[in-house]
């Protein structure tokens, strides 16, 4: 039987490169190595080279490919010799790669763009798709993360200890399910498969960040350093890989931030009411980031037919981060509009003006956050090849995610009088505002020159919010391969099961102390001292705004809290309904225990897949056809209300609310020792299976040319946080003040609005698709690079959608709400005013059904199809120095039918999937000559959906937005180099807006950076 055989040039690069893990068996195919030349030029051996079938392979190629270009080709080749649908990253060594993250390397290929968090690469979308859709690995393991949800964040992979990626764009049978978009592969080094006997890298390099100058307090300097070792030992029969590497880096943004349209109001009094923002940020930020990652490996060869590999991957990525500058809340419905500017009927501009009711204000933000994430993952595999045709392999791994993200906030506000006894609040506040899109707005603040001045400013609010997620999964798998020795259709056939147990833990607790809103009478404002705070001035396109105060956390914190600066706790809060040990008032931070809490999940995989190797009217074919079959069952810890009203027998009203022991109430102690009767625990659990069933045809037209079809049967779970049960209600606050002169109670609203949501639930199945790819792959055979045309389809035929009921029947859908509340009453400066008898004095507010926000698998769906091209080629038949130079472009069109609704903007308008750029280009001009390289990178996205920077909660429309990236270097001898990158030179800022453009939501600017710095290899 006839069977293809790859040209020889690609076989001797092949083999210099580590093996790819495919499907997490770890059988291993050698090459024939074949020692690079050292001339410039591509020369061809005449001598057959016999390969391991014992056959002759013609026209061997020898070329020297260095840098770039060895991975570029290297990649290529990989591409070329898979069995799906793929892109390809390689380095040739530990440290090859020169991104600062996996993330920036990835972008690299057709088809994949980024979302920028903090001006770099951290969330990858793949054909049109978010990376909730992407499935992610590591040495072929399953991996957790830090984001609490699915989406892996590739910034916490540092590319100097990855030594090889793949993006399967289409799955085969052996792959772990989970990829809608895509699976991503990352490969660390497999120490056996070097090349040369012992290798040593270092790469250290010194960062600076050009914005940085602009934000007070802010470093501009950083530094990245890595080393990496590997071995081999023993007569080759034992390797060893080691690697770390460091990155600090400076934080630093200017943005503006615009707040969503959740409020409405009759502002030019034609009888319809037109929507109003929350109101917008205008913020310095500044911080480090600290990232050491390490990697180790280690691989036994005992004999020819057996191989124990064990390896460790371990990332620590620290942030710390300040943001300063104003918080402006506009005040909403209850504000006095003056003025106002419209985009439909949507207000863009105008002059807010605070009343009695609407709480206008201009808060100075100090906030101060902390983000503290690890990823590890451990495994050890045994590969063992039983007899001449059956191999056998055994997989066992461990994937932690931990992340401890502490939210904290130091607010101030304008008073009348800072060194009163009592000082009083300045109520006279007048904002005016006018946005211009995707430029920065016109602002001017009645108080501005008072921002500065100590004896109007006081901090009057410290509130401290942790988010703590543990994220951790367990893996066994086998695998067998048996291989056909005279089979005229199959090569090989395979069979695998795999088990897996993950557990996911959020855990929420709070502390607040003052006000945000005004001058707290029993929680006091802060007066502050020179030496706690420093006058920012804004610089480059924000200099038309006002000063204001930086203030010292540390300091300032120190002087409120002289006793000790109090903790966060998971608590019920003194407020809370069903608190059956506290005073009956006082804040409600239930939430805090209802957002905590567990999910499990637990699956169960088998799967048969034949491989082919045939020919079809004389063309061979290569590929496979499989099925996959997962169980999976999760479950979900939740806190049930099962309280119940006491009802008057002679009136017939409620009279009180308890828990009901009959429906299982329990006595459940918060951290702070409030106990509450309200709820009972229990374990919401859901199982269900799948037959995911695909198909991977490679057709081998000529030794250069090939076809490729595949089309499969996916699924992607819901993010592991959405599938925690955390129904929530929620009372809206009002405050009632007695008015001074009139004797008069004033409500800030006349009703409280009661809310909900249950936009996470166990119940919530997966994102299903059918998906369809062809490919056509040109490789040049007079030089290097190749031309590859792809189409695919996905046929969504779920996902999950969230939507609002407003106003929401709660009592005729079974939830227990108050008719009415008790609303303490204060003076006009906070201060709590008693009855004749000594307590509270108080009044009943009725309440209001508002909205129930919900998520359920919506079964409409729809398709996502696209197109992708690529190019890459080295002109090595350029006459002398132009020999070296290359280029390497990709283009992808995306189209989807699928819309989902958004409200941000205030009417409801549709939107794309999150993910969605319908172009992206990719392009790195390179160019290497003698011992220098030089490339640039361009990397343009078209406008696309996803979550706005700085508010996770708001999914926003982005502009297009341009990176572009640059880099040299100069081998000074064979062992080291040197050499300069740009990254983001041009500034391009993140720029978003709520379904119109006239809408601002983000405009962001991040510097550049820039780097210097030596490389050593031995």
């Amino acid at each position: 039987m006839k069977r293809f055989k790859p040209n020889l040039i690609t076989a001797a690069l092949l083999a210099s490169c580590s093996t790819l893990i495919a499907g997490g068996a770890f059988a291993q195919q050698s090459i024939e190595e074949v020692t690079k030349t050292s001339t410039e030029q591509t020369q061809r051996a005449d001598k057959p080279v016999e390969n391991e079938q014992g056959e002759n392979a013609q026209g061997l190629e020898r070329i020297e490919v260095r840098g770039f270009a060895t991975s570029l080709i290297q990649s290529l080749n990989q591409k070329r010799f898979s069995d799906t649908v793929s892109e390809q990253i390689s380095a040739d060594d530990l440290g090859g790669l020169p991104d600062v993250s996996m993330a920036d390397a990835l972008t690299r290929l057709p088809g994949i763009s980024a979302v920028r968090t903090g001006g770099q690469a951290a969330e990858i979308n793949i054909r049109g798709m978010s990376g909730d859709f992407v499935f992610s690995t590591l040495n072929g393991r399953e991996q957790v993360s830090t984001s609490g949800s699915r989406s892996i964040e590739f910034d916490q992979y540092p590319s100097e200890l990855i030594s090889s990626a793949a993006v399967y764009k289409s799955p085969k049978a052996s792959l772990i399910e989970g990829g809608v978009a895509g699976s991503v592969e990352l490969q660390t080094a497999s120490p056996l498969s070097n090349d040369k006997q012992h290798t040593f890298n270092v790469n250290a390099r010194g960062m600076f960040n050009d914005r940085a100058g602009e934000v007070s307090d802010a470093e501009e300097f950083g530094h990245r350093l890595s080393l990496s070792y590997q071995g081999k030992y023993l007569d080759d029969t034992l390797g060893v890989a080691l690697g770390y590497a460091r990155l600090f880096q400076p934080s630093v943004s200017t943005q503006f931030v615009g707040l969503a349209y959740n409020a409405t109001k009759d502002v030019n009094n034609d009888g319809d009411d037109e929507f109003l923002s929350e109101g917008f940020e205008l913020q310095h930020k500044g911080g480090e980031e600290t990232r050491d990652g390490y990697m180790a490996a280690i691989e036994w060869t005992p004999v020819d037919t057996f191989t124990l590999k064990a390896d460790a991957f371990l990332s620590k990525f620290d942030s710390e981060e300040f943001a300063r500058g104003f918080r402006v809340k506009l005040g909403g419905a209850s504000a006095a509009v003056a003025n106002p500017i419209l985009n439909d009927n949507a207000v863009i501009g105008g002059t807010f003006n605070r009343t009695s009711q609407s709480f206008t204000r201009v808060e100075l933000v100090n906030d101060d956050n902390q983000d503290y994430d690890q990823v590890s993952s451990f495994g050890i595999n045994a590969d063992w090849q039983a007899t001449d045709n059956l191999t056998l392999a055994f997989d066992v791994s461990q994937s932690i995610a931990k992340s401890d993200f502490r939210n904290g906030l130091l607010w101030a506000l304008v008073g009348e009088d800072a060194n009163a006894d009592l000082p009083v609040f300045d109520s006279d506040i007048s904002i005016s505002y006018l946005l211009h899109g995707l430029d920065l707005p016109d602002v001017g603040f009645s108080q501005a020159e008072a921002f500065t001045d100590l004896d109007r400013v006081m901090v009057t609010k410290y509130g401290i919010y942790p988010y703590e997620n543990e994220d951790e999964l367990n893996a066994y798998r086998f695998d067998m391969t048996y291989e056909f020795d005279d089979n005229a259709f199959l090569s090989s056939i395979e069979f695998g099961a795999r088990y897996s147990d993950r557990e996911y833990s959020n855990d929420r607790s709070v502390f607040e102390y003052g006000s945000d809103s005004s001058f707290s009478a029993s929680q006091p404002p802060l007066r502050l001292t020179d030496d706690m705070v420093e006058v920012v001035d804004w610089e480059g396109d924000f200099s038309y705004l006002p000063s204001y105060l930086s203030i010292d956390l540390n300091s300032a914190l120190n002087a409120w809290f002289p006793a000790g600066i109090p903790q966060p706790v998971k608590t019920w809060g003194t407020g809370s309904p069903g608190v059956i040990n506290g005073p009956g008032e006082g804040p409600n931070t239930s939430w805090t225990m209802l957002e905590s809490g567990k999910v499990f999940e637990k699956v169960q995989a088998a799967y048969i897949m034949a491989n082919i190797d045939t020919e079809l009217f004389g063309v061979p074919v290569t590929g496979n056809v499989g099925v996959r079959m997962v169980d999976t069952e999760q479950s979900s810890t939740v806190l049930q209300d099962v309280s119940a009203d006491i009802i008057d027998p002679e009136t017939g009203e409620v009279i009180d609310t308890r828990g009901n022991p009959e429906n299982g109430a329990q006595y459940i102690t918060d951290d702070a020792g409030l106990v509450n009767d309200f709820y009972r625990p229990a374990l919401l659990t859901d199982k269900y299976r799948d037959y995911l069933p695909s198909i991977n045809l490679n057709f081998k037209l000529t030794d250069s040319d090939q076809l490729r079809f595949a089309a499969a049967k996916v699924l992607g779970r819901a993010p592991i946080n959405r599938l925690f049960a955390n129904a929530t209600l929620r009372v809206e606050d009002v405050q009632a003040f007695r008015d001074q002169d009139t004797g008069e109670i004033v409500l800030s609203k006349p009703t409280a609005i009661i809310s909900g949501s249950a936009t996470n639930s166990p119940y919530l199945r997966p994102f299903y698709a059918d998906q369809y790819d062809i490919s056509y792959e040109k490789y040049f055979e007079d030089t290097d690079g190749a031309f590859i045309a792809a189409l695919f389809y996905k046929d969504i035929k779920s996902f999950i959608n969230t939507f609002k009921e407003d106003p929401f029947d709660f009592t005729g859908n079974g939830f227990t709400i108050p008719t009415e509340i008790t609303v303490l009453v204060t003076d006009e400066e906070g201060e709590p005013l008693f009855n004749d008898d000594g307590s509270r004095l108080s009044v009943q507010v009725p309440t209001e059904n508002g909205g129930y926000e919900t998520a359920v698998n919506n079964d409409k769906g729809g398709y996502i199809r696209g197109a992708e091209l690529s190019y890459t080629q080295i002109y090595s038949f350029l006459p002398d120095l132009w020999s070296g130079l290359g280029m390497s472009a990709s283009y992808s069109y995306t189209e989807s039918e699928i819309q989902t609704q958004t409200t941000l903007g205030g009417a409801s308008v549709e939107q794309t999937l999150p993910g969605l750029s319908e172009n992206v280009v990719a392009a790195t001009l390179f160019w290497e000559y003698e011992d220098f390289e030089t490339r640039l990178s361009v990397r343009w996205r078209d406008a696309f959906v996803s979550k706005q920077v700085a508010v996770n909660e708001q999914v926003v429309n982005f502009d297009s937005e341009t990176v572009i990236d640059y880099q040299a270097s100069y081998n000074i001898n064979e062992n080291l180099g040197m050499l300069f990158q740009v990254n983001n030179l041009t500034d391009e800022p993140t720029k978003s807006y709520f379904g119109s453009e006239s809408q601002t939501g983000t405009i962001q600017y991040f510097g550049r950076q820039i780097f210097l710095g030596v490389t050593y290899s031995l």
